[in-house]
């Protein structure tokens, strides 16, 4: 062994290099605040074949500049969300008090899996769970949860504690030929086709409720499958009420989904289902539990009030949940990953759990504190529980109020600008999350009339087809012709989860998770539709 090398290798590499390691840091910081005083980037030149073709790597060790250099070129070519002008979907820059944690966990590095890998950090996740089930249950007796490597992962967990509920022993035996199903609304995220697939439940076995106008589970039609799946013998594992939908924030009445659920299994004898919240978007509103409408401690503007009158409402659905997923590396402005899933009751994760003689490695496994007894990973990241307690303790529930609040009133800002003009629809009139889902046809059509005769039945297929692709044109046009340095990038749809007559609608879209996006930025918006 060359052993000079060998001390190089791990006085560069293995030794703490404070001086070295910062300098290299503030580089990146320095490249980050160059690239804010630019526009939004458009994507940079990407040749896939070649990093491929040549994935080079080093003959010989080098050092930390040579381990920069060798991601620089793609840091810099990777928009870091921080422009106010950024709408385009469910991402924001992740807060300074994330970066913080996100850094403290880099630099310990711990797995969840167990006391033995991750020490207090272990510790620390079962408080990040807690505070965040308090907030989404409100002071539940005994809940418990683990984060996960995200919301797919996070609602399997929720769809296999239903099946095994309903068809105990599952986890060792499979379905064995049994009729399961699960329950989810139209408008519900694609991952629900996912796990239904993985699970081995099939996606034929994923039935979707349609939605009204509010983008929510109309409750009549999921009370109408329950008992025609009973009727034919099916097992319901789990039903999953949205809260925040993708593209429009559309929220399911988890209070109603939970009494549907257990009076029809309580009406046909069978186990009742899992009531499976996917919160990753929506959780956020929860914020507002406690506020105070009348007193209006932070002062926010009289119309705002009856939005925050709305999400405390829906947020005290949360309560009955069994289950729910959130993702904080969304609206919580937070790192990857940063999702969780949560129980109401600690007693459900049993479902999951193995013996510690399936795991000879971790032999001395606590199932009171370790989550390697139930989790679908080995090894877990700590990301999100420094990122989540870091956030939460540095902004405060207060200032997640604010920000949230700043959020809703510029969603609404822009739904009230459109709707002032004949050209064009609000899709999502009646939600009351940051996101806004709307047509946009040429001046001389009349939107909203339109859209109502599409509602009541009214237009052919013809008719549908050709003010869709009027949708799709003019949005194709704005991006074409925006100015980057004052238009906010947009983003489009093809079926915002509201299909009448079937038909899915497509729209354009404008997610407010930026808090730096003002009023101004709202207005432009408008200036450059009536532009077109």
């Amino acid at each position: 062994m060359d052993t000079p090398q060998y001390r190089h290798l791990i006085e560069t590499f293995f030794t703490s290099q404070p001086a070295q390691i910062t300098q290299i840091f503030q580089e990146l910081l320095a490249a980050l605040e160059a690239e804010g005083q630019h526009l939004p980037a458009s994507p940079m030149s990407q040749n896939y074949e070649t990093a491929s073709v040549n994935p080079e790597i080093h003959l010989l060790p080098g050092n930390l500049k040579d381990a920069r250099d060798a991601i620089f070129p793609y840091f810099w070519g990777t928009d870091s969300w921080s422009s106010p002008l950024h709408l385009e979907n469910v991402k924001g820059p992740a807060s300074n008090a994330s970066l913080i944690g996100a850094l403290a966990c880099l630099l310990k590095n711990p797995n969840l899996c167990t006391d033995t890998y991750s020490q207090r950090s272990n510790e620390l996740e079962v408080k990040a769970v807690t505070a965040l089930a308090n907030l989404l249950f409100y002071h539940t007796d005994d809940p418990w949860g683990v984060f996960t490597m995200g919301g797919t992962i996070s609602n399997l967990y929720g769809a296999k504690i239903g099946i095994e509920k309903v068809l105990p022993g599952a986890m060792h035996h499979g379905l064995q030929g049994a009729k399961i199903a699960g329950i989810v609304s139209e408008a519900s995220h694609y991952s629900n086709q996912s796990v239904a697939g993985w699970l081995g439940m099939g996606t034929a076995q994923l039935h979707s409720i349609p939605t009204d106008a509010s983008l929510a589970m109309r409750l009549d039609l999921l009370e109408e499958k329950l008992e025609a799946l009973y009727t034919d013998d099916v097992k319901v594992a789990y039903v999953v009420a949205t809260f925040g939908t993708t593209d429009t924030f559309g929220v399911d009445d988890v209070a109603e989904i939970r009494r549907i659920t257990e009076a029809c299994a309580q009406k046909f004898g069978q186990p009742r289902p899992q009531v499976h919240v996917d919160g990753a978007v929506g959780w956020v509103l929860c914020f507002f539990s406690e506020y105070d409408l009348e007193k209006n401690p932070l002062s926010f503007p009289t119309d705002l009030l009856p939005l925050i009158a709305r999400a405390k409402t829906c947020a005290h659905g949360l309560r009955v949940a069994d289950s729910i997923t959130i993702d904080f590396h969304k609206m919580g402005w937070g790192h990857y990953p940063g999702s969780a899933f949560l129980v109401n009751q600690r007693s459900d994760l049993r479902y999951l759990s193995r013996s510690v003689e399936q795991m000879p490695y971790f032999s001395e496994a606590d199932g009171r504190r370790d989550p390697a007894v139930f989790t679908l990973e080995c090894s877990r990241p700590a990301l999100g529980p420094y990122t989540v307690m870091a956030s939460l303790n540095g902004i405060g529930l207060t200032g997640w109020q604010v920000l949230v609040a700043h959020a809703l009133e510029q969603a609404q800002r822009l739904k009230n600008k459109l709707s002032a003009l004949e050209y064009c629809h609000v899709l999502n009139q009646d939600t009351i999350g940051p996101s806004v889902a709307w047509w946009v046809l040429p001046k001389g059509r009349n939107a909203h009339e339109i859209f109502a005769k599409l509602e009541a039945g009214q237009l052919t297929d013809e008719e549908f087809a050709r003010y869709t692709d009027e949708v799709r044109r003019l949005y194709e046009k704005r991006d074409r012709t925006k100015d980057p340095r004052l238009d906010a990038r947009l983003s489009f749809t093809t079926s915002i989860g509201y299909r009448p007559g079937g038909r899915a609608l497509p729209a354009w879209k404008a997610v407010f998770f930026n808090p730096r996006t003002g009023p101004e930025i709202v207005d432009r918006v408008i200036a450059s539709i009536e532009e077109l």
